[in-house]
């Protein structure tokens, strides 16, 4: 929790008490149900929470934005984005019933009343968001054919709508060819512990 105040310090005390609780639901489900590798549980503030924040470094929501979180597995990164916006609204989905049923017990440990956690696949999910946010599901091209169809056409935040990916290693050239509107923020850049070395944003407008 602590890495989670040196980077975001100015955080309400609801959210706060919201992050204290993720330690204690995900160890207490990820025993039931693996969402979060046995041995990353201890690092589960770096890995997954701060990891998943980093997107908070590189746009700052505005209230109303509606997001989808594709291959959300246990939550990541929309749940802790749905705690540092509070007035946007998450819709969390994955193929894996299982998955989602954590999700759903997270988001009533934490009292989060901003997300919605379906089970189903990204093929089949209906209607328009701002932006689709994913913690490297798929390769990127495989992602963007799969969910451009989501993506509405409304603007509402600085960056515009589009698609938000965290990946890691490097970004080759095919891919930058691919998309030439791609925007790639290292995340070392926010944050200096050694796993954020390699780590990438992606954000791709649509």
């Amino acid at each position: 929790m602590q890495v989670i105040l040196k980077y975001f310090p100015d955080l309400q005390d609801i959210q706060k008490k919201q992050f204290e609780a993720l330690f204690g639901l995900y160890k207490e489900w990820n025993s039931r149900i693996n969402v979060v590798s046995r041995k990353d549980i201890e690092n589960l503030y770096e890995r997954h929470v701060l990891h998943s924040l980093s997107i908070a470094r590189a746009i700052h929501f505005v209230p109303g934005t509606h997001i989808l979180d594709v291959g959300t597995g246990g939550g990541f990164p929309g749940i802790p984005l749905a705690i540092m916006f509070p007035l946007v609204h998450f819709t969390l989905i994955d193929a894996t019933g299982k998955k989602i049923r954590v999700v759903k017990e997270i988001v009533k440990g934490t009292g989060l009343a901003n997300v919605e956690a379906l089970h189903t696949r990204a093929e089949e999910m209906p209607g328009k968001f701002d932006f689709v946010v994913s913690r490297a599901v798929s390769s990127l091209p495989e992602f963007v054919k799969l969910v451009r169809k989501n993506i509405g056409s409304a603007q509402l935040n600085s960056l515009r709508n589009g698609i938000l990916y965290l990946m890691g290693g490097d970004i080759n050239q095919e891919i930058r060819s691919l998309f030439p509107g791609m925007l790639i923020f290292s995340l070392c850049d926010y944050f200096k512990e050694e796993f954020f070395e390699t780590k990438k944003l992606v954000f791709l407008p649509v």
